[in-house]
């Protein structure tokens, strides 16, 4: 079977509910074979996570908000204690303070940028870091952007800026650890229907002119997401690295 997962391990973090990206990414790296283990957010996000850590029968369920001292540590000492590697790291989670959000990109404050770029971007170079000596035999790392990083998108404002930090981090992530057989990619749908996209203003406008401006006509889903992430991180795509992967239905070719 082209694609297999079988064997692997598979962390995956930034799951809120059943329509998130990355349950999307779990369920598709589950189905091709891989044991994956599931993070949630805080207490008021278990009760919607842990059923889904259970439907995928994950053995690791554990609390993991970024901002929080020692909870990393602890999720991937977890993991070194359990399985003793690392095949797959799936980073889905971003964060803007609201205010900072929803204003110009010129008036965000020092602190609301500061959060941004921590939450969205440095939480996975973090992440890399702890799974890079688990993942002695090579692996993959991915995380989630979207086209705002490279054309200004109405709405999307702060976003926009902190999303081409991630992708740039990629990069160079992808340089540093090309040599150990560890490939570092961005997954970039076009809009999706998400909690965390509930955030931005007019979203349902920018959904609607979406699926309007995509060639398919038809907006990217979960599950579209979950098949290049099982893609990416099977041996087939071993030789793959540093790239930003548009799942949009064509959307970002047109103009």
């Amino acid at each position: 079977m082209l694609f297999d997962l079988d064997g692997m391990k598979a962390l995956v973090v930034g799951i809120a509910n059943d329509s998130s990206i990355a349950w999307g990414c779990a369920r598709a790296l589950r189905d091709q074979g891989a044991d994956v283990a599931v993070t949630y957010l805080n207490t008021k996000a278990e009760p919607h996570v842990r059923p889904l850590a259970e439907a995928l029968g994950a053995e690791i369920c554990l609390p993991l908000d970024v901002a929080v001292p020692g909870q990393l540590d602890a999720v991937f000492d977890e993991i070194e204690q359990r399985w003793g590697r690392l095949d797959i790291l799936l980073h889905s989670i971003a964060f803007a303070p609201r205010d900072d959000l929803h204003g110009r990109v010129i008036d965000s404050s020092p602190q609301g940028f500061a959060t941004a770029m921590d939450v969205s971007v440095h939480s996975f170079l973090r992440m890399i870091r702890r799974a890079e000596p688990l993942m002695g035999g090579g692996g993959t790392c991915l995380s989630v952007s979207f086209f705002g990083s490279q054309r200004v998108v109405p709405n999307y404002n702060m976003m926009g800026p902190v999303k081409a930090a991630l992708e740039s981090a990629v990069r160079y992530a992808a340089a540093e650890l090309g040599d150990k057989g560890i490939s570092v990619h961005a997954l970039s749908p076009g809009p999706l229907r998400t909690r965390a996209a509930s955030g931005i203003g007019h979203f349902d406008d920018m959904l609607n002119a979406a699926a309007d401006r995509a060639p398919t006509h038809l907006l990217a889903s979960i599950d579209d997401v979950g098949a290049m992430a099982a893609f990416l991180a099977s041996r087939e795509a071993r030789n793959l690295t540093g790239g930003v992967h548009d799942i949009d239905g064509g959307y970002s070719i047109t103009a």
